[in-house]
């Protein structure tokens, strides 16, 4: 597999555009993953290092930091919800109305070895605004902004609207690839990041049916 495309460089951070199925992290069976091409991107002593994740068939941004102060300013904007993460969903059916936000919290349930988030008073707080971008026959094409952090939180929310995301193999159908996009990150460092990725390619079919545009 060839290197995930760079979308930003600066001499702290590089966001690179991650493809869906890549996991960030090696995983117990061997394979690739997003660290595999770190030292690719510095040949310091230390680091690189993820400031955050996306899950293993979320394809977009993701930001790498090549120093341990642009690390630690990462995770603190992130962790007190400074940074701006933008995505893009293709969902099954699609939400009541043009926009709103899911407010429910999310607690992990494990059974065997088997685990999934769910929603319940217990869990941790979690919020998503979302608008309607595009509808096509039986899908629709939704912005999703998270304003909290939580694992597989806009999967969740989106199939607690009672639209799954197309091939979510968790809390959808899981029929073909997950219809997911990280389509946009900005994070306020010195210099500011800000960072835009395009549609993977197995997402342009059912973006196109939902009014989506190459333009």
């Amino acid at each position: 597999m060839n290197a995930p495309p760079i979308l930003l460089r600066t001499d702290d951070v590089v966001v690179l555009n991650k493809p869906a199925g890549l996991p960030v992290h090696p995983g117990r069976q061997g394979g690739a993953s997003v660290e595999d091409w770190f030292p690719l991107l510095s040949r310091r002593r230390t680091g690189p290092w993820l400031a955050h994740r996306l899950d293993q068939d979320t394809a977009g941004c993701l930001l790498i930091a090549l120093r341990r102060p642009a690390l630690l300013a990462a995770q603190a904007a992130f962790a007190e919800g400074r940074a701006e993460k933008t995505y893009w969903a293709v969902v099954r059916g699609a939400p009541a109305g043009e926009s709103g936000a899911v407010e429910a919290p999310l607690l992990r349930h494990a059974k065997g070895a088997q685990w999934r988030m769910v929603i319940d008073a217990a869990g941790q707080a979690a919020r998503t605004e979302w608008r309607v971008l595009g509808r096509g026959e039986d899908m629709a094409w939704l912005e999703l902004r998270p304003r909290t952090g939580r694992t597989h939180q806009i999967r969740v929310h989106c199939a607690s609207l009672g639209c799954p995301i197309l091939g979510d193999a968790v809390y959808g159908d899981g029929k073909g690839r997950m219809h997911l996009l990280a389509r946009a990150l900005g994070v306020p460092l010195q210099p500011p990041v800000a960072a835009t990725a395009p549609p993977p390619e197995h997402m342009i079919p059912a973006l196109l049916a939902c009014g989506w545009s190459r333009a």
